[in-house]
């Protein structure tokens, strides 16, 4: 009876050292060395500034934005120009006699009451806005950019260290198999490192996916095909800066953030809109001159040698000249005036809520950057550098005996949990120093 349940139970530790040994030769078909150095070159990598250069010169949105800003350019060069002068040639001609007459008449309009400087101001305001707009899109991309490439760098470094996390359990598992062979140890522990083997492994697998989607989104930021190669070059080590005070920040946002300054140019453009009808409204004028000239014949009571009455040929020349107004009797641009002022008062409440916003941006990039900075040096000294030691006194205890595998792993777990917050909070420091670039709207958040 013993010796039959012997034989089943060797039976089942071989099936079981099998199963163990198939499992773990299909887990190193996974494994592929050095899979985050597709991600990241030290060398011939692209920064962040070359990524924001790129975008900002191969956007499609952007470029069709400068040709709106070449439209108002042309658009302010016709506003400069005269209004043409008009020119009217006609005559007459008797159909039953020598009379008739020829007259030319043209006219220059005079443009009054400042028709055509408040036509190039409203010019003026649009192409104005047209600039402000193209510099707030680049602002944004240049933010977007900034951010998308510290995302891609914490994915990347993320993948980094759970692929050399990976290769020291699978130098641990293939040491405890050895010792298991030697039965030094029990196969439980060989099954617990396997098991802590290929959780790294989905780690790695998930991880090195979320890096392609990041580094996917980032080419189509700066206008790269996904098929086109893209490797990075940069840190996510966060320089403390030293920040100026939120006053000082919150003036310098307001001075030069282009989308509250299209705000302005919107309450500029509706102010020379109002006056542009007020002008309209008044009254106009065009000089006229021109030149007649009239022939007329009929006869007198005179003949000639034939007994003939003969008829007497009338010439004229007369030049004219006069002026033409315009009367705004009825049409006095009551509607446009009135819309323009509604129009302004709207631009007024849009930049007052502008301003309010860029207040409240500032603000709070400044508390997000001075918090995710702290939080970054505590994780550095205070979580990752002591799980590490904490790792290593588990590990050299373990192997004299004091510690079992389980005490092991859960610090293993531990110490790959506090790497991954301190990738985190390096991220985000990196992210709230790029808030604050784009709140204030700091010169070196845009390189071309």
């Amino acid at each position: 009876m013993y010796d039959r349940i012997l034989k089943i139970c060797i039976i089942i530790a071989f099936a079981v050292s099998a199963g163990v040994i198939s499992i773990a030769a299909q887990g190193a078909m996974f494994d592929r060395p050095g899979s985050y150095e597709r991600f990241l070159d030290a060398l011939g990598g692209m920064t962040v500034n070359e990524a924001v250069a790129a975008a900002i010169n191969n956007n499609p949105e952007l470029a069709a934005m400068h040709k709106e800003v070449a439209v108002g350019d042309a658009l302010v060069r016709q506003a400069k120009l005269r209004a043409n002068p008009t020119l009217d040639v006609k005559g007459t001609k008797q159909t039953d006699g020598p009379d008739n007459s020829f007259m030319i008449e043209g006219g220059i309009p005079l443009e009054l009451a400042g028709r055509r400087n408040s036509r190039i101001r409203v010019a003026e305001q649009e192409l104005e806005i047209r600039k402000l707009a193209a510099a707030e899109r680049e602002r944004q991309i240049a933010s977007e950019v900034r951010a998308k490439f510290g995302e891609g760098l914490a994915e990347v470094f993320k993948l980094k260290f759970i692929e050399e996390m990976l290769a020291t359990a699978t130098d641990n598992y293939d040491l405890v198999s050895a010792q298991v062979s030697e039965g030094r140890r029990a196969p439980l522990e060989r099954n617990m490192e396997l098991v802590e083997l290929n959780r790294i492994r989905g780690m790695r697998e998930t991880s090195e996916g979320e890096a392609e989607i990041k580094l996917l989104e980032l080419r189509n930021l700066i206008g790269m095909t996904p098929d086109q190669p893209l490797r990075l070059r940069g840190d996510l080590d966060i320089e403390v800066m030293n920040l100026p005070s939120q006053a000082e920040a919150i003036d310098q946002a307001l001075r030069t953030r282009p989308d509250l300054g299209g705000a302005k140019a919107v309450e500029r453009l509706s102010a020379a809109r109002a006056e542009q009808a007020r002008s309209e409204g008044r009254i106009d004028a065009d000089v006229m001159l021109g030149y007649q000239k009239i022939r007329t014949g009929f006869p007198l009571s005179g003949y000639d040698e034939t007994g003939m009455l003969m008829p007497i040929d009338m010439r004229s020349n007369t030049f004219t000249f006069g002026v033409r107004f315009t009367l705004p009797v009825f049409d006095r641009k009551q509607g446009m005036v009135a819309a323009a002022k509604l129009e302004g008062e709207a631009a007024t409440k849009r930049r007052e809520f502008g301003e309010l916003t860029i207040r409240r941006e500032v603000a709070s990039a400044i508390v997000r950057y001075n918090s995710t900075v702290k939080a970054a040096e505590i994780f550095r000294v205070g979580v990752r550098e002591q799980s590490a030691q904490n790792l290593d006194v588990i590990r050299q205890t373990y192997e004299l005996g004091s510690k079992t595998l389980f005490d092991y792993i859960a610090e293993l777990r531990r110490c790959i949990d506090a790497e991954m917050g301190y990738i985190e909070a390096r991220n985000a420091a990196y992210q709230a120093k790029v808030e604050f670039m784009r709140a204030v709207n700091a010169p070196e958040l845009i390189v071309r």
